[in-house]
Formats: C-alpha cells, sequence, structure tokens
C-alpha cells in the first residue's frame, strides 16, 4: 500500500500563519487555531506544508491498515479554510451544518470564506462533538 504523504513537519505554525497576506485570513486562523488549541488541549502541529492539525489519534480500516493522524484541523487556501473537523458526522453534523452559516461542505472537511459567515458559537460545538468522538482514539 501506498504510504501517506501528508506527514507531520517541523515547520511552524505561528510563522506559517503570520506569512498570509490578507489580514482577515490571518486573523480568522489564529482564531481557530486558539479554539482547536483550547478543544483539543494540543498545540498545533503543520502537516505537510499547508495543514495544521490538533491532537493525536490512530485509524485503522477494514484491511488492517492503520495509521496516525490529526483530530481536527484547518488549511487556509486561497479561495476558502478548509475545516478538518472528522469526528462530526452523520445526523449531528447535518444539525449543526444548518446552524453554522455560510459554507461549503465536503465529505471530510467544510469550507468557509471567513469567521463572519458562520456562527462560531456553533463552529465550537463542532469541535467539542468532534474531539468528544475522537478523544478514546487518542493516542500517547
Amino acid at each position: 500500500m501506498a504510504e501517506l504523504k501528508t506527514k507531520v513537519t517541523e515547520q511552524s505554525v505561528t510563522d506559517y500563519l503570520n506569512q498570509i497576506t490578507d489580514e482577515t485570513t490571518r486573523k480568522d486562523c489564529f482564531a481557530i487555531c486558539e479554539l482547536m488549541e483550547e478543544t483539543t488541549k494540543a498545540k498545533g502541529k503543520m502537516w505537510g506544508t499547508a495543514i495544521i492539525g490538533f491532537g493525536d489519534y490512530k485509524y485503522s480500516y477494514s484491511t488492517g491498515k492503520t495509521g496516525d493522524w490529526f483530530m481536527m484541523g484547518f488549511s487556509p487556501r486561497k479561495a476558502n479554510i478548509s475545516l478538518y473537523i472528522m469526528g462530526c458526522d452523520g445526523n449531528k453534523k447535518e444539525e449543526l451544518l444548518s446552524r453554522f452559516g455560510k459554507h461549503k461542505a465536503g465529505k471530510g472537511c467544510v469550507y468557509i470564506k471567513t469567521l463572519t459567515d458562520i456562527n462560531f458559537d456553533v463552529l465550537k460545538e463542532m469541535c467539542t462533538v468532534s474531539y468528544q468522538k475522537l478523544s478514546p482514539l487518542q493516542t500517547q
């Protein structure tokens, strides 16, 4: 099987976020970073060149393949901010997204333009729900 290409790096999260030229996006990303650190009680780590992940957990497939990933994270992209809140799924995800505000949702992430477009309290709730679901899988 192919090895996962996106791995933890030594790149500084703060340095990475400070390179964001758009002031609104930069401030939003620092706020998201603070929220996810508070939720997971873990410092953010760079995964690859553009994803900031928080917390650690092991995943496994029915094939027996396992790996390490982050519990939640985000990536400031050119068109939007991608939020990776993997533990929030199913009916709960739909209910939360109905109150979330302006966004697009993919299978594994939610895309927003700015924090002013969304209900920040709902984002907090999404992070909490995700953390509670994934924390039993947390690695040491």
